[in-house]
């Protein structure tokens, strides 16, 4: 009998054992995905930048850096993308947030596509936007309606980060209350305010968090607090020539960039910095000085955001993503061009000033071109993925990513699984591919499937080693080799007319199944894009 009881006490305590085992290696992690707006591949440090982002920069050389990842160029294709695992056109937002007609240009997120936020609820998770919507304007589609349990931030694609006595108010909205940012308030710490204070009234659940971070900055208004821009006074004054490339140089030693790639061969609208009187480099120094100040904030406050991690004893637990939503804004020549609206001197409440092409041609570093395009300056996105124990510190991996493959990247961590059906309605399958053995392992990724674009009329496709592009009105393609070539200076289509072909075929049927129209077809009265400021 005593012999008995010994045994089913040790099978007991066995069994609790590996119970226990079980409960502690079934602890899904917190997510917190956090994206930064205009901001170009090369501006923050880990990237080659000369701005000072230390808490950024740590969590690249403690976690993972992906050489090639990709966005979709512009603010609601990008974030339709991001928050769903969709083509932007099967989300219903294949232009921008406005209807155009058509199911695919709809400009909100329609209800096949799941966001983030409905389909980690259905796991269990907690699930939290603080900072820039822009998939939907209207309040049946804002985000405490698409899943998102809080959030506070603002519904459009721009924002004031000063709430100016003398200009009309910064409107925002909180857990679907229209409210004002106070003055005295700056939008950026105000975004992390609430999202800090979304993780701490979280804690009373015991339930695992995803915090979408969606910064506003460095999109214009060129507007900062004058204590971060006193921090760069006068650390451009070399102009975008030289600090081009300095950055290149410091991209190769970080080994980012192939030193046998030619950096993308300048922009002709790019006039050298030489060109300018003195007063006139001044008024251009102010510029870089601002929107350096303002990433600068934003790298404070996501220094904020971990020291909120090991206060609550989470960062162990917790995987960090750090993205930006396309490259810096250019499109815009610099002389003569109508100056925007001004009540105040760049940087202030009153300024509505913004980067301009040039100083973007050093924040796309080394690439070609700027948002809105399909060359690598407009699609390309530093990637960071930071995760204490789980990720091999200071990873550089090739990726190749896309925005598409976040979605399951993240339902993989979380052991959530994607619904066929949803309320009633069949599901659209996700279109990406997780990367989370590329995270944790730091392998390539191998994709069997091509990546697409199409916005506006411009088109792209990457398969492997080759790129083929088109930008509107042009409809001829352009192909490159990104193993040779990444800063697109050769079009080698007329050497490889089977493989221009062949890539050809593959974005029709994509397009054909994404259900993209001809865009003379559509296209609507004012562009967005192409020249306009958004």
């Amino acid at each position: 009998m005593k012999i008995k009881l010994i045994l089913l006490l040790s099978l007991f305590s066995v069994g609790f054992s590996s119970f226990g085992q079980k409960k502690k290696s079934n602890n899904p992690p917190n997510i917190i995905l956090i994206m930064v707006d205009d901001m170009g591949y090369s501006d923050i440090g880990a990237y080659g930048s000369e701005i000072s982002t230390p808490n950024i920069d740590k969590l690249a050389f403690e976690g993972i850096r992906l050489k090639e990842f990709y966005n979709n160029s512009i603010c609601a294709p990008t974030r339709a993308s991001l928050i769903t695992g969709q083509y932007p056109h099967k989300a219903g937002v294949g232009y921008f947030n406005v209807n155009l007609g058509l199911p695919a240009y709809q400009g909100f997120l329609n209800k096949e596509s799941l966001t983030f936020g409905e389909v980690l609820k259905t796991a269990g998770y907690n699930t939290f936007l603080s900072g820039k919507w822009h998939v939907g304007n209207d309040s049946l589609y804002w985000p405490n309606q698409r899943g998102f349990d809080k959030f506070y931030g603002f519904i459009g694609g721009a924002s004031n980060f000063y709430a100016d006595p003398k200009d009309v108010p910064v409107e925002l909205v909180e857990n679907n209350k229209r409210i004002t940012l106070k003055e005295g308030e700056y939008l950026t710490n105000t975004i992390t305010d609430k999202a800090l204070s979304f993780i701490d009234e979280q804690q009373k659940t015991q339930k695992p968090f995803f915090l979408y971070l969606a910064y506003n900055a460095p999109h214009w208004p060129l507007q900062a607090l004058p204590e971060d821009i006193a921090k760069y006074r006068g650390k451009y004054a070399l102009g975008w020539d030289s600090l081009r490339t300095i950055r290149h140089q410091k991209q190769i030693a970080l080994g980012l960039v192939d030193p046998k790639h030619p950096i993308a061969t300048r922009d002709e609208d790019v006039p050298h910095w030489d060109a300018f009187t003195y007063d006139e480099q001044q008024l251009w120094q102010r510029k870089m000085e601002v929107y350096a100040a303002m990433l600068d904030r934003v790298d404070q406050n996501i220094g904020r955001v971990v020291a909120k991690l090991k206060e609550l004893k989470k960062d162990e637990n917790t995987l960090i993503v750090f993205i930006s939503d396309n490259g810096a804004q250019g499109g815009y020549a610099p002389l003569g061009r109508k100056r925007p609206r001004n009540s105040g001197p760049i940087g202030s409440a009153g300024s509505y000033e913004y980067q301009d092409q040039s100083w973007a041609s050093l924040s796309n570093t080394p690439f070609r071109s700027y948002k809105n395009n399909f060359h690598e300056g407009g699609i390309s996105s530093p990637f960071i993925a930071w995760f204490p124990k789980k990720i091999k510190a200071g990873s550089i991996a090739r990726g190749t990513g896309h925005l598409i493959d976040l979605a399951p990247t993240f339902y993989d961590f979380a052991g959530a699984k994607y619904p066929e059906n949803y309320n009633g309605l069949k599901t659209n399958s996700l279109a990406g591919v997780s990367l989370k053995n590329v995270l944790l392992e730091g392998s390539a990724l191998n994709r069997e499937q091509p990546i697409f674009w199409e916005r506006g009329g411009n088109r792209a496709v990457r398969k492997g080693q080759w790129k083929l592009v088109s930008t509107y009105p042009e409809k001829r393609w352009e192909l490159y080799d990104l193993d040779a070539d990444r800063g697109e200076t050769t079009d080698v289509s007329a050497k490889n007319p089977e493989i221009v072909k062949a890539l050809i075929a593959e974005y029709e049927a994509w397009a054909k199944k994404n259900n993209v129209e001809n865009y003379e077809k559509i296209k609507p009265a004012v562009q967005i894009g192409n020249g306009t400021r958004f």
